[in-house]
């Protein structure tokens, strides 16, 4: 070979061999210039002028200037809001993650509120949910409604069988229905929730914790002074309690997923969600019990025991969780069947 060859030499060569438009008379002049001849629009700027016709169409103007290809999926997500009365304004992007951005949200006058926070989920090309299989067990499919999708529905099934596109909209759909649902029942019995407000095709409107300066920090963000830290450590093992005792485990609560504000804590991210038995409270119709249950709730329980640990509590997480799991699962459930053997003798 002569040395004055770079290596892509032979390839070009190649090329010119295998080029149809050597050969082909009809090829080479389609390829010809045309005289008014307008490069193509990138993906990107198509992306870029639809998202600015939805929000010009709609009327939404945001102070959030979100990037090329976030502003379609945004403004798409958000639009329902908007059409609502519920949001104003997008000011600020507040968390980024693998499964969706949160953003502080100017509320509309009517909800009584300054700001609302909305979490909008990734489309499902971007989200890396982790083992998502093992929450999913136990629980049923839940429409855009909240309402468990009927059995009976083949065409519905069969697409969740064979993961067809709409079948993956479908899982996507139930999954953020079982955040917001969640959110409902829990704040409604007194949790430390965010408060929701709204659900769309792709995201979630709640109360927002924090100011203009930004939201509210994660216990793992922060050293706690000693004079809170014990009072915080039992207000979220009441949280714990007080969601067994709807047959609820939170499924990733640590201190990633707590926030702190104004010496209070709230727990958030709650798509994982697992059913852990069947409580006498409340029950959704056609779910079952996590058979991970056990497994999920020790996790959560120790993950919270080593920060709380680290900040100066003295906690046994597997005394806690033997304690709360005997306690509020495994007495709830004797006592549930119990009572149904007191409804079969009647």
């Amino acid at each position: 070979m002569n040395s004055n060859n770079n290596y892509a030499d032979p390839y070009e060569s190649y090329e010119e061999l295998f080029d149809p438009l050597r050969t082909n008379r009809q090829a080479r002049r389609k390829r010809r210039t045309k005289p008014n001849y307008k490069p193509k629009k990138t993906q990107e700027e198509l992306i870029a002028n639809t998202a600015d016709i939805i929000g010009l169409e709609g009327g939404l103007q945001i102070t959030y200037v979100p990037a090329k290809h976030e502003k379609m999926w945004l403004l798409r997500s958000l639009r329902p809001f908007y059409d609502q009365e519920l949001i104003s304004d997008v000011e600020a992007l507040v968390k980024g993650g693998k499964e969706a951005n949160v953003y502080r949200c100017a509320a509309h006058p009517a909800t009584g509120q300054k700001w609302l926070a909305a979490k909008v989920y990734r489309p499902r090309m971007f989200r890396n949910l982790r083992n998502d299989q093992m929450y999913r067990r136990g629980r049923t499919t839940l429409t855009a409604n909240g309402v468990p999708a009927k059995a009976s529905d083949t065409r519905l099934m069969r697409a969740l069988g064979k993961k067809t596109g709409f079948g993956q909209q479908v899982a996507h759909t139930s999954w953020l229905m079982h955040e917001y649902t969640a959110l409902e029942l829990l704040h409604g019995a007194g949790a430390s929730v965010p408060k929701p407000f709204a659900s769309g095709d792709n995201a979630i409107l709640m109360s927002y914790i924090g100011d203009e300066t930004g939201s509210a920090p994660t216990l793992n963000e922060i050293k706690l002074d000693e004079d809170e830290v014990w009072t915080l450590f039992q207000k979220v093992l009441r949280n714990i309690v007080l969601m067994l005792q709807y047959g609820r485990i939170h499924g990733d609560l640590s201190a990633y997923n707590i926030l702190y504000w104004d010496r209070d804590v709230t727990l958030i991210d709650f798509p994982q969600i697992a059913n852990s038995h069947v409580s006498k409270k409340t029950h959704v119709v056609g779910s079952a019990v996590n058979p991970d249950a056990e497994f999920i709730l020790e996790r959560d329980i120790t993950r919270v025991c080593e920060y709380f640990s680290a900040q100066g509590v003295n906690c046994d997480p597997d005394a806690i969780f033997g304690d709360v799991w005997d306690r509020y699962v495994e007495d709830d459930t004797q006592q549930r069947l119990a009572d149904a053997s007191t409804w079969l003798e009647e």
